[in-house]
């Protein structure tokens, strides 16, 4: 999500159920709050060292509010304007090239989960560049702190700081690796906290969902998000289809799900 949709992502985008009430009160004191949101993670079942670990010195960032405000939560570019930033031929070689590459794996997934490897790919492409560009610098645990102590959409990023936290609870990644956007998403395809946690795919087998430098996890992971919400393998994925539809559980935009259908279709030499 790099980036036109993170208002989006933080609206429903990546965020597929709904989060439990939590008894941190917004505003006010910061670390307050956190006292507040330490409890809360404790009864979630999360271990006290990794919750002191991990909110120790923690302090808001007035940046990401800013950036926060600043964002829109829709396109105002045309969908011709948006995609010819984004797919150019520089982009669809070498996704192509990562078609090839990653066959065997792309091939395996798709038997599994049902998603064809150039929508996979093309998603993939768009929000890291596979993997190589910039999937964020800010430690998580502080954008979502101080998203959460915002009272603006407070309950959604206290689930999602909770999940962040299972994410370090579980040893999928180190504290030092928990790195991320603006609003907090993760990894080469970036999943938010609570879609890490729910439809991450430890498919490297390694014992962790790495979606930070495993491709098969990532790749395996963003097809389980597509598939549980609704994907049908070998269907039409262009406007009026349901998988068309189900890519709105990956971003709302109409203009980003033709932009994915568009990069997937050069890469499928259509």
């Amino acid at each position: 999500m790099r980036r036109i949709h993170i208002a989006a992502a933080v609206s429903a985008a990546f965020v597929m159920f709904a989060a439990p009430s939590y008894a941190a009160k917004c505003g006010g004191d910061f670390n307050t709050f956190l006292s507040s949101m330490a409890q809360d993670a404790q009864a979630a079942g999360i271990s006290r060292g990794v919750i002191d670990s991990a909110l120790s010195g923690v302090t808001e960032d007035a940046a990401v509010l800013a950036f926060d405000r600043r964002q829109r939560g829709t396109f105002t570019k045309t969908f011709e304007q948006y995609v010819s930033t984004r797919v150019g031929p520089g982009r669809i070689n070498t996704g192509k090239a990562m078609l090839l590459r990653n066959a065997s794996l792309l091939a395996r997934i798709e038997k599994i989960y049902g998603v064809p490897a150039e929508i996979l790919v093309a998603i993939w492409g768009l929000e890291s560049d596979f993997g190589k560009g910039d999937m964020g610098k800010l430690p998580v645990v502080r954008t979502l702190a101080t998203m959460a102590h915002d009272c603006r959409r407070t309950e959604l990023f206290q689930g999602e700081l909770i999940a962040a936290l299972k994410i370090l609870q579980r040893g999928d990644l180190a504290p030092s690796d928990l790195v991320g956007a603006y609003a907090g998403e993760i990894g080469q395809t970036q999943f938010l906290p609570s879609s890490y946690i729910k439809y991450g795919v430890d498919f490297d087998g390694s014992g962790h969902v790495d979606l930070r430098h495993s491709a098969p996890d990532v790749l395996a992971s963003t097809a389980n998000l597509l598939k549980t919400n609704g994907w049908k393998p070998g269907g039409d994925y262009h406007q009026g289809s349901a998988n068309f539809d189900a890519m709105r559980e990956w971003n709302h935009s109409e203009i980003y799900r033709q932009t994915i259908g568009y990069f997937a279709d050069k890469l499928a030499g259509k």
